[in-house]
């Protein structure tokens, strides 16, 4: 959980007599404003928080580095009778970042909070004495998150407060929502966005879109896998590791499909080698029994002539015994 000394400036203009939301702005910037103190307390007990206004008469701290929810309580109900004027952002900052400056434990990390619930004007709508401030806390390590609310407060892409939180974060410590009318409690909409999740223990991936939905429509519907990570983070862990285990399953089903479409193609290879293989046999083969029938038909010649010999000794005797017995021819006297 964060250690952090927190100084939250709240909107006490004119325009926050609005009943866009219910009961006034103002009402639902003080529900919001207790909500924060709560959440920042609970989260770790070293925590501080102090609270300001940037209009009527000017900017002016009303509690500082408190622990008591009922100073916080107390403060924003006499406010609630100084509505009026305009907002002065630049200046609140200023003598915000001086209060955090003199916080008892410098341990803790410094973060403005500021609520903007009417149009920009004065210093705090030039673009760029607001850029020469964010950068200024940026050096000073002070996060700063905005919080703009109500109807058509700060509307487009590339609002002065947008560039001024993108100039002031570190390490993605400073944020910027945007929160319009709507069925939503402003409250609700700043416990659900990444300006409070790290104190409600939810880890920033954990979020998904989570913030998207505050800074963006307002619906609040966004949430990955369907289920808002602020109320029950487990389940929003559970389902994000069962979608990783999945994606790894998958992976290595693949890894093993494309191992085995690999050992076909280099199967003709090896057929190719058995059938030279068998061809050198077959002809290896081949040539032993040409060899060896011409050693058989050899020896078949041999018992012929040795036949035609034994014939011809046998024609040779009977012609022989033939001569012997025929009689000598008598010699004349």
């Amino acid at each position: 959980m964060p250690l952090e000394a927190t100084m939250m400036i709240i909107d006490n203009s004119e325009f926050m007599r609005n009943g866009d939301y219910q009961p006034s702005r103002f009402d639902a910037q003080s529900d919001a404003v207790n909500t924060i103190f709560q959440t920042k307390i609970d989260s770790n007990p070293e925590n501080t928080v102090g609270v300001m206004t940037m209009a009527n008469k000017g900017p002016e701290v009303l509690v500082t580095h408190s622990k008591d929810l009922g100073q916080i309580l107390k403060a924003t109900h006499a406010t609630s009778s100084k509505l009026g004027g305009t907002i002065d952002i630049p200046t609140a900052i200023n003598i915000a970042q001086l209060a955090l400056k003199h916080r008892e434990n410098k341990n803790l990390r410094q973060r403005i909070i500021v609520f903007v619930g009417s149009p920009l004007d004065g210093p705090g709508a030039d673009e760029r004495e607001m850029i020469k401030l964010a950068k200024k806390l940026k050096k000073n390590n002070v996060a700063v998150d905005f919080i703009s609310f109500g109807d058509g407060i700060e509307e487009g892409e590339n609002s002065v407060l947008k560039v001024f939180v993108e100039n002031a974060s570190s390490g993605d410590n400073s944020h910027y929502v945007s929160v319009p009318p709507g069925p939503h409690l402003l409250s609700d909409m700043i416990i659900s966005s990444p300006i409070l999740s790290e104190d409600r223990g939810i880890p920033p991936e954990a979020m998904g879109d989570a913030g998207a939905g505050a800074s963006g429509s307002g619906g609040g519907n966004n949430f990955e896998f369907g289920v808002d990570p602020t109320l029950d983070p487990e389940l929003a862990m559970a389902l994000r590791m069962s979608m990783e285990e999945e994606q790894a399953r998958q992976a290595a089903e693949e890894q093993a499909r494309q191992g085995s479409s690999a050992a076909p193609a280099a199967a003709p290879a090896d057929d190719a080698d058995d059938e030279d293989g068998d061809e050198e046999a077959m002809l290896q083969q081949a040539l032993a029994l040409s060899e060896g029938r011409d050693v058989d038909m050899g020896d078949e010649d041999d018992g012929e002539d040795e036949d035609m010999d034994e014939e011809e000794a046998i024609t040779r005797a009977i012609e022989m015994s033939m001569k012997q017995n025929q009689p000598e021819p008598e010699q004349k006297k």
